[in-house]
């Protein structure tokens, strides 16, 4: 669909976007902007991934089977066909996977041959610290993605994928005041197909701040809860062994960690027993977690953060570490240079958000 010419310039154009300051919504929103012009698609969904487990969080789509939802997350975490997990190379197209014999993917057998999709294009988002996003382009009654298209898309992964980090790594501050969640955890109970059967009282509260409503009259949809919750049926079908947890960040420096799990022995056999997906502020290992891949920590100063957010001094992690105190110290202006912090207070404010 596009030109040589036209692919440069889109390139370019994107390259400057990353190179600038925009949050990951905005963020998506200019490239995908761009990759229109460029490509064309009918239907996407981009969504931000814990970069450990690159369970989805943070959904950007727009798509024409917004009320089968439940539906169209379990398909993608079960189908293995273009897989983000599994993509060889940052992007690729669902006829090129499958020679044209689309059946072979699940989701576009048990659900996306009815809005006539005609193709997909899947990008993966991910660098030696972690998977940060995946992306699908679908057209519908269109001609499939050309190589040149996938080959635009792969060459753009890179510098979007060192935005989206560099991006995450700065909504770690202290967290504000003012509106707090509840310090327990909350549930989301889900049937084996993903259809919501009970909750506690403060979920609806929860759900609204990770995924807001439109209009605000109307109940939010839990993106969040059915991406954990479809990893699960995915790492019990072995399609991908990753645990079904997603850190997920909210606003004013507050995380959320989202887990699944299957319920007690009911009298039903495993595969039928409803999914609880519990939502709770995300714990100081959590957070520091993140904060560390975010920030391109190596092996060795992600575990010096994680001593010291755990109180140790400069001796005691030298100790801990059998490193000398220097060493220490060489490692945290290293940790300070990455992170943009100047102080060990003002990096743990960051990384603990206190």
């Amino acid at each position: 669909m596009g030109s040589s010419a036209g692919y440069a310039r889109a390139r370019e154009t994107i390259g400057r976007i990353c190179r600038g300051q925009a949050d990951a919504r905005t963020l998506r929103l200019e490239v995908l902007d761009i990759i229109r012009r460029v490509t064309g698609f009918d239907a996407y969904a981009w969504l931000l991934t814990d970069p450990e487990t690159s369970v989805g969080s943070s959904p950007l789509a727009d798509v024409p089977c917004l009320p089968q939802l439940p539906q169209l997350i379990r398909l993608k975490y079960l189908t293995t066909v273009n897989r983000w997990t599994g993509l060889p190379a940052a992007a690729a197209s669902l006829r090129g996977a499958t020679g044209g014999a689309l059946s072979q993917s699940l989701m576009w057998r048990e659900l996306l041959c009815r809005y006539q999709v005609t193709d997909i294009a899947s990008s993966v988002y991910r660098d030696r610290f972690g998977c940060w996003a995946f992306l699908d382009l679908w057209r519908s009654g269109a001609p499939a993605f050309a190589p040149a298209d996938i080959e635009f898309l792969g060459h753009i992964a890179a510098p979007v994928t060192t935005a989206l980090r560099r991006g995450l790594a700065r909504t770690f501050i202290p967290a504000a005041g003012g509106d707090q969640m509840p310090g327990g955890p909350v549930v989301l109970l889900l049937s084996a197909d993903l259809a919501v059967r009970a909750q506690t009282p403060q979920t609806q509260r929860y759900l609204r701040v990770l995924v807001p409503p439109e209009p605000d009259d109307q109940a939010p949809v839990p993106a969040g809860a059915y991406n954990v919750a479809a990893q699960l049926l995915a790492a019990e079908a072995g399609v991908d062994d990753s645990p079904p947890t997603a850190r997920v960040h909210l606003a004013d420096g507050r995380w959320l960690t989202l887990r699944a799990a299957r319920m007690e022995d009911t009298g039903q056999p495993p595969e039928d027993r409803d999914l609880a997906v519990s939502i709770e502020p995300s714990a100081a290992s959590d957070r520091v977690s993140v904060f560390a891949r975010a920030c391109g920590l190596s092996p060795r100063e992600t575990e010096l953060l994680h001593h010291l957010a755990g109180g140790a001094g400069t001796r005691d992690v030298a100790r801990q570490m059998f490193v000398s105190e220097n060493t220490v110290q060489d490692h945290l202006k290293s940790i300070f240079d990455k992170s943009a912090t100047r102080s060990r207070r003002a990096l743990l404010a960051r990384a603990l958000g206190t």
